[in-house]
């Protein structure tokens, strides 16, 4: 197995592979919008996910863009079975791909992400991760394995300011604004309207009388973003689950970030995914991880009360 890259490189050259895919894909996309042809193919891999031909672009362009970045490396994208890039016969990086996430959202110019993460077989976790939001200004969030050791995460927005992401004072679930992928009516939304515990708790005044507990619409890796910034403050995922690709990069955001992301037990999902070997990358593709990921462990385990029948 080969060695891994220098961890604060490898950051960077993620964002830069990142940035000039999404200019390239938003122009297609805004088209799209305007002409009203979303391009829809049949999906195999997935067959109640929507697919694009810009999912399928996107995929083909990020092998071609992350080659040039990176030489060798086992391409786990969630549109192709795992494939090694590159002349090294059993790379050390697995770079694991969401080339275009809310794709129904995205040929209609409302909302459209992209994943990557780099994960080193070798340290079994992951070494840098980068969450694109193609139509907003805050348009990266980054988080990277420094020389030390250490895990540092930050935005960048379309002008190329950085902000570091850090632990906020935690807030109580009544003070709190709490995300789900609540989309699909029946698979989502109305699992979501029986929990009757969390919506008491989200609806229970604060010590002045006011109400400020609510429940957003979120998406995939950039809802935990959402919360590494501090801009809602949790995100419950538990009818379905996310697979890999929509779970794992912001989740190591969230966590260089000082967030925690623990599962419907409370206890915290470990970074380590297990992507050992080729047959072990595509295992992990199939299952699906039910979470609760929050800037604080306080908040975290508050949630997981609330969400107990």
């Amino acid at each position: 197995m080969g060695s891994a890259r220098t961890p604060t490189g490898l950051g960077d050259d993620l964002a830069t592979v990142v940035r000039l895919a999404m200019n390239e894909i938003r122009p297609k996309l805004i088209e799209s919008a305007f002409t009203g042809e979303p391009g829809e193919s049949d999906n195999p891999r997935h067959a109640d996910n929507f697919l694009s031909i810009h999912d399928l672009w996107m995929h083909d362009r990020y092998r071609e863009l992350l080659a040039e970045h990176l030489g060798s490396f086992i391409y786990a994208s969630e549109e192709a079975e795992p494939q090694v890039v590159g002349n090294e016969a059993d790379p050390d990086l697995c770079i694991l791909v969401d080339p275009l996430d809310t794709s129904e959202l995205a040929v209609r110019a409302l909302n459209g992400y992209t994943h990557v993460m780099a994960y080193s077989r070798s340290l079994g976790r992951p070494v840098a991760s980068v969450v694109g939001d193609i139509y907003h200004y805050v348009q990266l969030y980054v988080a990277s394995r420094q020389e030390d050791g250490t895990d540092r995460a930050y935005a960048i927005t379309i002008d190329n300011v950085r902000r570091q992401l850090a632990p906020r004072a935690p807030r109580a679930l009544s003070e709190s604004i709490v995300t789900n992928f609540l989309m699909k009516p029946a698979e989502r939304l109305l699992p979501l309207s029986r929990k009757a515990r969390l919506i008491e708790a989200l609806e229970a005044p604060a010590a002045d009388g006011k109400r400020r507990g609510r429940i957003g619409l979120d998406f995939g890796s950039i809802s935990l973003c959402h919360v590494a910034a501090g801009f809602t403050e949790a995100v419950v995922e538990f009818a379905k689950g996310f697979a890999i690709w929509d779970l794992a990069p912001g989740h190591y955001i969230l966590s260089a970030a000082g967030g925690v992301v623990v599962d419907l037990e409370g206890r915290p999902i470990p970074l380590d995914y297990g992507l050992t070997s080729k047959a072990d990358i595509a295992e992990a593709m199939k299952p699906r991880q039910a979470f609760v990921a929050a800037g604080s462990q306080q908040l975290a385990q508050e949630i997981v009360y609330a969400l107990r029948d």
